[in-house]
Formats: structure tokens, C-alpha cells, sequence
């Protein structure tokens, strides 16, 4: 699947958006205010973005809720079904254009979209150009038992099973290899 700079970018946002979450009652707020919305923004280099608000923090969060829905969604048809509601609700209007260095490529929100549409329109396109190739199946959440962060599987085989190798898929071989030298050395 060939997949555009754009798309990636996109992608890594989508995920990044969905892990702000918390995960329980006990996990932080990752959107915990407008400042964190703000460096959100900047670190993604989200361009078009005016002044950000309240207002923008809670339809950002709302959107991170249904964005989470696609990566939970238990098919295609569902994915497919949450990211058409997402992107119509933005009003998209496909744009074609180059800008601060980058080549020609496609901008699908609306000239003066609140950040929420913003996000809405081209990370769901990101989303639904894995749907339509029948590559629903890797947008994942990490199967360790103590993380369900989001992810891509962007390998080749659509084998990732953690959203990082070093750190959880890491943890959960040390402990399998220690349970099995335990239980070797009786």
C-alpha cells in the first residue's frame, strides 16, 4: 500500500490524538487544557489554525472520542460507516495545494475549518484510504495487557502486535522469557 507524506502525517496524528485519551479514571487528561491543544497543533504542524479556544478543546476531545470508535470498530463496514460520519460532519472541500516547502498534495477541510473539522476531514480521509484497500485490520490498539495505546501496522506482514517494540512488546518478552526459566529451573 503506498501511503503519501501527507497520509503519514495525518496517521501519526490520528494515532497521537486517540492516545491523549485516558485510559481509565486514573490516567491524566492528555488534552488537559488549550496550552496542551496549542503544543498538539504546533508539534503536528497542523497548518490553518488560528486562535484556539475552549470551544476548540472540547470539539477536539469529542472527535478524539470517535476517532477512537474507528480503531475499535470490529469491521470494515463499521469503520466505514464512523469515518463517512466524521468527514461529512466536517464539511470537507478537497483542495489541491503546496505550501511552507511541501509539494503538491490534497488538503480536505474547508479554508477557515475549526481545528476539530480540520482534524476530522484529513485524518479521516488518512483512516478511510485504509478501509478502501481493505487494510482496516491495522489500525490496532497494543495488545499488552496493561496498554491499549492506538496504532498503525504499517509492517509488511501486519504482524506489529504493541504500539512499541521497545517498551511494551519488550517488557511482555522479558517476562515470558523469566516465567519459562522459572518454570525450567523447577
Amino acid at each position: 500500500m503506498l501511503i503519501t507524506h501527507d497520509t503519514r502525517c495525518a496517521l501519526d496524528t490520528v494515532v497521537d490524538l486517540v492516545n491523549t485519551a485516558p485510559e481509565d479514571d486514573a490516567a491524566p487528561e492528555g488534552l488537559p487544557d488549550v496550552a496542551a491543544l496549542e503544543d498538539f497543533v504546533r508539534n503536528h504542524e497542523i497548518s490553518g489554525v488560528g486562535v484556539l479556544s475552549e470551544f476548540d478543546l472540547s470539539a477536539v476531545r469529542k472527535i478524539r472520542g470517535r476517532f477512537a470508535s474507528v480503531f475499535a470498530a470490529p469491521d470494515a463496514r463499521t469503520a466505514a460507516a464512523l469515518i463517512n460520519d466524521l468527514v461529512a460532519a466536517a464539511g470537507t472541500t478537497p483542495q489541491i495545494t503546496d505550501h511552507d516547502g511541501y509539494d503538491w498534495h490534497v488538503h480536505y477541510f474547508a479554508p477557515g475549518a475549526s481545528v476539530a473539522d480540520h482534524l476530522a476531514a484529513d485524518c479521516g480521509m488518512a483512516l478511510a484510504f485504509f478501509v478502501v484497500a481493505g487494510e482496516q485490520e491495522r489500525l490496532r490498539r497494543c495488545e499488552a495487557p496493561d496498554c491499549r495505546r492506538a496504532f498503525v501496522d504499517l509492517s509488511r506482514n501486519r504482524s506489529r502486535r504493541y504500539c512499541d517494540s521497545r517498551t511494551c512488546g519488550n517488557r511482555l518478552h522479558v517476562a515470558a522469557y523469566r516465567a519459562r526459566r522459572k518454570e525450567a529451573a523447577g
